[in-house]
């Protein structure tokens, strides 16, 4: 029993809770393969990952006191603003949102564009959630009123490709893989917006403009600074490990259960996906400032509210990890 005068430091490890908005979605597999590549325990945390169908109940949970951090989209820390509730993220993991406003197969060529969804059933992950926000403000970018199209939450992965093929909704707004998955079965799928690649991104927002993040309220992130950057040094690590292997690598360290049984649409799908991911984990003041925009057009409340953008992230956790790595983050 010698092995316990050899214990690794780490294993003195603090508990966190991370609510992730949908844990098969590609947008936030950096959270999940972090757990899988053991990277939050070489950080001395013990993470649970708790797995909601939507960012809006990720949200909840952590405000509600049931998880410590969210994995899920900036987005939700600038709208909280509004309603002075601060949350803070810390570690960027997409550089972009990678949410697709795709047609129901049963409605191919009866709906070409956006204006075509005015009165529609269009799904989102969950009402409130940032496929919600993304749809309103798509909507109004077109000069619809959000409030004539009727939004209904369908989930991100199989509910969502269900609820599309069986017509039940005329459009949703998705996320891979559950895109790439009804391509394969439906090759002349109708995408009016996809926010995958930058060239999109930069033609719906004007700008780039950040996804999927580690937040929580500010007072647990001035709190827990320890497991703060544990944390953000856990996600680094995996950026880097994405950035520097093959899809296929990275597919074979997933867990069973979220790639599926397609393998190859998995590929596809997360394929699509790479360049979304961030190589630096900073959160860029012209894309906090995008979302900013996006909400104060959609929302009078946001407007209204003279939020100061700058609070609703931290670099310094990431800043910290390149000096400790001994490189720059730009």
């Amino acid at each position: 029993m010698f092995a316990l005068f050899f214990v690794h430091p780490a294993a003195a490890q603090t508990k966190v809770t991370i609510a992730i908005g949908g844990g098969a979605c590609l947008c936030y597999l950096p959270t999940v393969l972090a757990k899988q590549l053991g990277e939050y325990e070489k950080a001395g945390l013990a993470v649970e990952l708790v797995d909601l169908k939507g960012g809006s109940d990720a949200l909840k949970a952590v405000l509600g006191g049931s998880a410590d951090v969210v994995s899920g989209y900036f987005d939700h820390c600038v709208n909280l603003a509004a309603k002075k509730q601060e949350l803070q993220s810390f570690v960027v993991y997409d550089r972009y949102p990678g949410l697709v406003l795709v047609v129901s197969p049963k409605h191919t060529g009866k709906i070409t564009s956006i204006k075509d969804l005015a009165g529609k059933k269009v799904g989102v992950s969950a009402p409130g959630s940032s496929t919600d926000f993304f749809l309103k403000y798509q909507l109004k970018k077109n000069g619809l009123d959000p409030a004539g199209t009727s939004v209904i939450g369908v989930g991100l992965g199989a509910t969502a490709v269900a609820a599309m093929e069986q017509g039940q909704i005329e459009a949703a707004v998705m996320l891979d893989p559950a895109v790439t998955v009804l391509q394969g079965s439906h090759k002349d799928l109708t995408i009016l917006s996809d926010t995958r690649t930058q060239k999109d991104t930069l033609a719906v927002f004007s700008g780039e403009y950040p996804g999927g993040a580690l937040y929580s309220t500010t007072a647990w992130v001035k709190g827990h600074e320890k497991e703060v950057q544990g944390l953000t040094n856990a996600i680094m690590n995996t950026l880097k490990w994405i950035h520097s292997h093959t899809p296929e690598e990275i597919m074979a360290k997933m867990p069973e259960g979220i790639v599926g049984k397609d393998k190859e649409l998995y590929l596809a799908a997360l394929k699509n996906t790479l360049p979304m991911y961030s190589e630096t984990g900073l959160m860029d003041p012209k894309g906090a400032a995008a979302v900013l925009a996006v909400f104060s057009e959609g929302s009078p409340e946001v407007a209204k509210a003279n939020i100061d953008v700058s609070k609703t992230y931290t670099n310094k956790y990431v800043e910290q990890f390149a000096k400790t790595m001994g490189t720059n983050a730009k």
